[in-house]
């Protein structure tokens, strides 16, 4: 379950928003459930409400503080961008008014649709039913369904059913309680009048509050008031148009923004991958099998009984290599599946540890590389990146990794280096040529495992500023001496170059696109955080940046319609813009030397 709190990387629990949320939503939402924090919430019908923002892979939610409903804010299908932005808030004061961290969340709004599919919203005729059974409406988030087929190889047997994606289903009044909760009374300085307030902030009349009685039920209503303010601007027009939600959290160390870049981060990558067929069979999503037919969620406790049938193989002794390939295969393809599984995985640091020896073993134990180990290799750095999918707020990943200075974390990064090309005679032979395919694939799957250390980094470089480790810049640092690290380095940012050419395809796959835009974070990462990759990156592709790399040519590899395509638009920029100085720099020592 999430955590909050601030001032660690760790967060602490809120017992009561934990009880809340828990026996208000059907388990596969409260298990998606990352992090929440109260923040204060500015849009343009919110006016500095303070709130409990509460964070899931798919969705942001809002609820009062204390908590008495929840209602969706936005998908991250939705958003275009999430800002951090440094300014002093005026409603703020003294030592809060300098910690306050201002986060900008831009998106798109829904659409108004005739039936609402808002939660909160009941047919005239209907009210509010009881607690249990729980009510259950579809969700408009798309949702990856977990099913028993999870482990292959150890196959279970269950029933078939169905498993909708529930909504929550409120068990107290839907109203605002008082005019306590609309204000900033729970921040440390002194509530604005009442007359000052905002009128979009007023409660409601005593003639349209929502009494719970004796039975369980509530009078019929349209909606909550705050589902009503944040859907309020989309029934003036039917036109997408930008929108803008502020929150505002009131510590300096708070992580709520790197939670919520990193779960857009996941979401956009997800999304856009699962436009692939091929994908969406591997996690078991198919859109021509209806939900009616769908097997059930696999439990938690069944989950960690086959998680711990399949460590205690991979933990044998003597284990052939073919063994070990179908093993780590099923590992991967259940860790794609559930979500549980990847924070069972992190909590049981015997097989991380092995895997990274295997990797050790595998990648650099001989002097020439051959098939069976480039795909071993390959297969391992795979399901470790799977691994570190929507995990950082799990407590045992943090130690595992950060335990002896780093010791095992300095292990994986240096074991996925490897020189990018062959070491072979004159004559390249159609084994060198296959073997530099695989080669290819391996360096594809260590850029996107680096990638989601990187992101493990910029979260430790944010809310551990005395302890270095696992920070962006000690990943790089780690890194450095390794003796192919340049190499490795080239080989990532030639291709940047080469996807981004005008002699390529016209437009890039899922695939491709979510790894340009690793490989984009990445070279970014170099740029920002390490001087000697960004000085070498700068002079030995100063001229492919310059004349072969065009912001107009990812647009025309970028198809619109994917979610990552934007967000790697601003990287493309990004790293543009870095190379700016030096162009500019090195014409004018050129011109002083009358060269």
């Amino acid at each position: 379950m999430a955590r909050t709190g601030s001032g660690s990387l760790l967060y602490r629990r809120n017992v009561k928003l934990d009880h809340f949320l828990k026996i208000n939503t059907e388990r596969t939402v409260y298990e998606r459930i990352r992090a929440y924090e109260p923040c204060v919430v500015v849009s343009k019908t919110i006016n500095k409400v303070y709130m409990h923002v509460v964070l899931s892979d798919e969705c942001v939610y809002l609820t009062e503080y204390p908590p008495r409903t929840l209602t969706t804010a936005f998908s991250f299908r939705r958003v275009r961008d999430i800002e951090l932005i440094n300014d002093l808030p005026d409603f703020l004061s003294g030592k809060d008014r300098e910690l306050c961290q201002h986060i900008r969340v831009t998106y798109l709004p829904e659409r108004p649709t005739t039936k609402s599919r808002d939660w909160l919203r009941r047919d005239k005729k209907e009210g509010l039913p009881p607690a249990a059974p729980p009510y259950r409406r579809n969700s408009h988030c798309p949702t990856v369904m977990q099913t028993s087929d999870e482990f292959p190889a150890l196959r279970t047997q269950s029933a078939n059913g169905t498993e909708e994606v529930p909504m929550l289903p409120p068990t107290r009044s839907a109203s605002w309680p008082n005019q306590e909760s609309l204000g900033l009374l729970k921040v440390p300085h002194p509530p604005a009048p009442p007359h000052r307030r905002s009128s979009s902030s007023s409660p409601s009349p005593p003639d349209q509050r929502v009494n719970i009685s004796e039975s369980g039920q509530v009078p019929r209503r349209i909606g909550s008031f705050l589902s009503r303010l944040l859907r309020r601007d989309d029934m003036k027009d039917k036109e997408e148009r930008e929108a803008e939600l502020h929150f505002y959290a009131v510590s300096e160390t708070s992580r709520f923004y790197l939670h919520l870049q990193s779960s857009w981060n996941s979401f956009i990558i997800r999304s856009t991958l699962l436009l692939d067929p091929l994908y969406r069979r591997r996690c078991s999503i198919s859109s021509d099998s209806p939900p009616e037919k769908r097997p059930p969620a696999i439990s938690l406790e069944r989950t960690a009984h086959l998680f711990g049938q399949l460590t205690a193989e991979l933990l044998q002794k003597e284990i052939s290599v073919e063994s070990l390939y179908l093993l780590l295969q099923e590992l991967r393809t259940a860790a794609h599946r559930n979500a549980a599984l990847r924070r069972l995985f992190w909590r049981s640091s015997e097989v991380c540890a092995f895997l990274v020896q295997t990797l050790e073993d595998s990648l650099h134990g001989c002097q020439s590389l051959t098939a069976d180990q480039l795909l071993l290799s390959t297969l391992i750095v795979q399901t470790l990146a799977v691994m570190f999918r929507e995990t950082e707020v799990e407590p045992a990943r943090h130690f595992l990794l950060s335990a002896k200075k780093g010791a095992l974390a300095s292990r994986m990064l240096l074991a996925l280096l490897c020189d990018p090309v062959l070491k072979s005679g004159n004559q390249r032979s159609l084994v060198d040529c296959e073997l530099q395919a695989l080669l290819a694939d391996y360096l594809d799957a260590a850029c996107s495992l680096l990638f989601e250390m990187l992101l493990l980094g910029q979260e430790a470089s944010r809310c551990s500023p005395f302890d270095n480790f696992l920070s962006v810049g000690w990943i790089l640092r780690v890194m450095q001496p390794h003796p192919h690290l340049l190499a490795f380095i080239s080989y990532q940012a030639q291709h940047v170059v080469l996807v981004l050419s005008d002699l390529q395809e016209p437009f890039l796959s899922p695939a491709q696109s979510v790894l340009l835009f690793q490989r984009c974070r990445l070279l970014l990462a170099c740029l920002q955080y390490n001087s000697h990759l960004a000085h070498h990156l700068r002079s030995h592709f100063r001229e492919e940046f310059r004349y072969s790399v065009k912001l107009s040519y990812a647009r025309e590899k970028l198809p619109p319609h994917y979610p990552i395509s934007q967000p790697t638009l601003r990287l493309v920029e990004q790293i543009l813009t870095l190379h700016k100085p030096l162009l500019t720099n090195t014409r004018a020592l050129m011109f002083e030397k009358g060269l």
